[in-house]
Formats: structure tokens, sequence, C-alpha cells
């Protein structure tokens, strides 16, 4: 329930279109709702601007469906991550407006279209091995009302590729930069733009990239100003910090 629709609920209240009885049953459910396995915080929307995304993994198909109609109830868009093909044959057998995206294992219904900022996000990722992370924080920025573009495969030992896509990633309100290995370009884009950049080190890597923790320890040592890291392999936590800086 977003601060638009408390409104109309008060409004309607006012007007006499909505009775008092009414108006408690629906502000019964307004702060979360008990479902035994889970407390969906139907108030969410209305503290952050942005309703309870869905964290798919390790939750059963039954309980990712259930939880995803309490929340279309309130009219809200979903956004489940982490989400593997049963989940989604579940959840597209009664919702079939559902998408997936199968790299990002994200699955998005949308309910309405949030407004665009003018500005927008570019993600840029090392390698082609980081798509996965890649679509994750795309889906994402998406579903959250931002413009998003993407430069792939542009990572140091190939530097000259990057030149090639450097005005649009300097045009951009913040940047993603999603990369594996030794985490470099982190660093390399951190010393070519004016904005914000979020890091985001991934698990790609041989042996002694430590499953990203070589990428992640470089990230946060970086020398570059303006840089700053989320967890390993976590595209859905840059991008909600980057599209809350695109719609400042």
């Amino acid at each position: 329930m977003c601060e638009q629709s408390v409104k109309a609920l008060l409004e309607g209240v006012k007007n006499g279109n909505v009775s008092i009885a009414d108006a408690l049953q629906k502000m019964k459910a307004l702060p979360f709702e008990d479902i035994d396995f889970a407390k969906i915080d139907h108030h969410r929307s209305l503290r952050q601007g942005y309703p309870e995304v869905i964290y798919g993994e390790s939750k059963t198909p039954e309980q990712i469906t259930c939880i995803t109609q309490k929340l279309l109830e309130k009219g809200n868009n979903i956004l489940i991550t982490r989400a593997n093909k049963e989940a989604y044959d579940a959840v597209v057998r009664l919702f079939p407006e559902a998408l997936y995206n199968a790299m990002g294992r994200t699955i998005t219904l949308y309910k309405e279209h949030l407004i665009k900022p003018q500005s927008y996000i570019a993600i840029v990722a090392a390698g082609t091995s980081d798509m996965y992370v890649v679509e994750e924080a795309y889906e994402t920025a998406l579903i959250l009302g931002n413009e998003v573009k993407k430069v792939v495969d542009v990572g140091v030992a190939g530097i000259h590729r990057l030149f090639a896509h450097l005005e649009l990633i300097q045009n951009a309100k913040v940047v993603i930069v999603i990369a594996g290995m030794e985490g470099a370009l982190a660093s390399v884009i951190g010393g070519l733009v004016d904005k914000p950049v979020i890091a985001v080190p991934t698990s790609v890597g041989y042996g002694a990239s430590f499953g990203g923790v070589a990428a992640l320890l470089s990230m946060l040592n970086s020398c570059a100003s303006g840089v700053s890291v989320v967890n390993i392999d976590n595209g859905f936590g840059a991008a909600y910090n980057a599209s809350i800086i695109n719609h400042l």
C-alpha cells in the first residue's frame, strides 16, 4: 500500500464513498500480514517508496506463489530474485503475465510502470561471465522505474574496449560496475567519472579469487574516490541503491 493509495482511501472516507468499516478492514493488513511462514510487509512501499521484494532462494514454489498472491492483492509490482525455473513455472501458472529472466534468475510482474527520471543508470561489466549479476541488476533497476543502459565485456584485459563507451558511462547519473577475477574495472571507471560508482564483485575467477573475495577486497581498497562496494554477486543491492540515487 503506497502513499497514493492511503490518500485515496482517506479521501474515500472523507467523501462518503468508502465506509469506515471498509476502510478499517483495508487498514488491518497495512503494517504486515501474517501467513504463518512469512509476515508480508505491506507497509514497505509507504515507508521506503518500493514494495517488498521476494528473495526466492531456499523458498518453495508454493511459498513464493503465496507471497506473490498477497502482494498482488495490494496492487504491487512483483520482483522475485534468485528464482529457479521451478519457481517460475509455479508462478506463471497462476499469473500468466509473469516474466522470467533465466540468466538473472528474476521473476517480474508489472502492475504499474513507475515514472522514470530523465537520467539513467549505466551497468558496466568486465566479462560475459559476469552476465548473471548484470541481468539481476538490470531487472531490479527496470522494475524500480529507471532507464538502464548496459555495457558488457569491457574488462581491463582489453581496456581499449571500454573507451568506445566512455561518453555513455560518463553521462549516467550513477554507474554500477560488475567484475570478477581481480575486480580492477571498478577502480578504472572510478578514476574516469564524476558520478557515484557502485562496485559489485562477482564470484567469477580461478582458485585464488576465493569465490569473489579477491575482487571484493580489491574494490574495497580502491584508490579511486567515489567507489562504494556491495556484497559478492549482489546485483540486486547495487541496483536498489543506484535507483535511490537516480531518483534523487
